[in-house]
Parts: structure tokens; sequence; C-alpha cells
């Protein structure tokens, strides 16, 4: 119905593939193609869909839907305004929910580690 040009290649890949296997399960053709035409093609559904589709009288059709435009007028982002003293604070306060809710771990001393390594060879 519509012209083949106005389809991107894309669609027009889908297109002919839908319609060639139209044809290839015995679906009757749009056009009148000759038998000598038919045996240059070797019966080729993919082919005959393209003479379809060059025709213009294949009756499918492709939804394009395109975005909405919005008539607004964009908005500036407000920044925040926070001084030095309110991110020290912050940082004070976050500090100090760490060291409540986390566990705190001790240094390793170096006489821990090797009773770790000798407990560890007498249970071999």
């Amino acid at each position: 119905m519509t012209d083949a040009k106005n389809f991107t290649k894309y669609e027009q890949a889908r297109i002919l593939g839908a319609r060639a296997l139209q044809i290839a399960t015995n679906a009757p053709l749009l056009v009148k193609i000759s038998d000598e035409d038919l045996e240059k093609i070797k019966f080729d559904a993919l082919k005959i869909a393209e003479v379809e589709l060059n025709s213009n009288i294949l009756p499918i059709s492709v939804k394009k839907p395109f975005p909405i435009k919005r008539e607004e007028k964009l908005k500036r982002v407000q920044e925040q305004k926070i001084n030095d003293k309110e991110i020290e604070e912050k940082e004070v306060r976050e500090e100090e929910n760490l060291a409540k809710e986390g566990e705190i771990m001790a240094l390793a001393n170096p006489e821990d580690e090797q009773d770790e390594e000798s407990s560890g060879s007498e249970e071999e």
C-alpha cells in the first residue's frame, strides 16, 4: 500500500521475511507472475515477496511511534548551599554512627599470628 522506499532496511527485511513465510506456506500470490519468470527466480519465496513489495500492493503497514513533544520551559536545578561548618558537623555525625554500629577491629600482634600458625600445624 505504501512505497517500499519509505521503509528502513530493517522494516523491509521484516516485511519480506513475513511475506516470504506466507508464500512458502502456499498463500496466494498478490502479483501475477508468469511461469517463465517463476522458473527464472527458481520459485524462491523471498524473491516473489520482493517483487510484491516493489509493486506496492502488499497490505502490510508499519507502525512508527514518535516521542511525545512537551512544550514546557526548562527549569534550572537549584543547588543546595551548604557551608563548611554544616559539612563538618555532618561528617562528625556519620563517624559517630559508624563507631556505634560498627565493630572495632583490634590490631593484629605478631605473637597472635605465631600462636595460630603453631596450632594449625599441630592439627595436621
